[in-house]
């Protein structure tokens, strides 16, 4: 068969998989995420007043103000830059990284008033992605005196908070228990 002559079956070829492959497959499996869990499907987006304040699979600086519970630090662009996914790639023994380590320990220790032995691991280092909007129970225990102060609550009261935003292990065996550091903010700012 002369060259020219497979071309024509070829664009055929090319256009019919472009069609099932590059629009009618996706928008299958959009309709069928959307129709079945609707919420994933945008993304998990977490509203407050009608409006989007974020995302409960993406971490955000709390940085700013120290009367919220404070994310995991992020290696991801300047900070939770979702466009920017990424671990810093240095390893235990880089120095960069230990420099690092000792000011985010020193600077935690400082904000929650804790020895430096006592700041939990989540608060010095990244996640893989450096978007993990989830600290550990022990992190927003260590947390937990100073919101409590900065709101005028109670520290039960806060901590009565963590508890309730607290996930355990999924299925009840996989990951660590956890907390999601916008949706704890969001409801301490619902009590006051």
């Amino acid at each position: 068969m002369h060259i020219l002559g497979q071309f024509g079956p070829a664009l055929r070829l090319l256009v019919v998989l472009t069609v099932l492959l590059g629009l009618a497959y996706p928008l299958t499996v959009t309709g069928v995420a959307q129709m079945a869990f609707p919420g994933q499907a945008d993304g998990s987006l977490v509203r407050q007043d009608g409006r989007v304040v974020g995302s409960s699979l993406v971490g955000q600086s709390f940085a700013k103000d120290a009367s919220y519970f404070q994310s995991r630090p992020s290696a991801a662009g300047d900070g939770y830059d979702p466009l920017a996914a990424s671990a810093s790639n240095l390893g235990l023994d880089n120095a960069d990284l230990v420099t690092l380590v000792r000011q985010r320990r020193a600077a935690a220790a400082k904000l929650d008033g804790v020895a430096g032995r006592d700041v939990p691991a989540d608060a010095l280092l990244a996640s893989g992605s450096g978007l993990d909007p989830q600290i550990s129970p022990a992190y927003a225990e260590a947390q937990v005196a100073r919101v409590a102060e900065r709101r005028g609550l109670p520290k039960a009261r806060v901590r009565a908070l963590v508890e309730r935003y607290t996930q355990g292990r999924t299925l009840g065996v996989l990951g660590e228990p956890r907390v999601n550091v916008l949706r704890l903010n969001l409801a301490l700012d619902a009590i006051g």
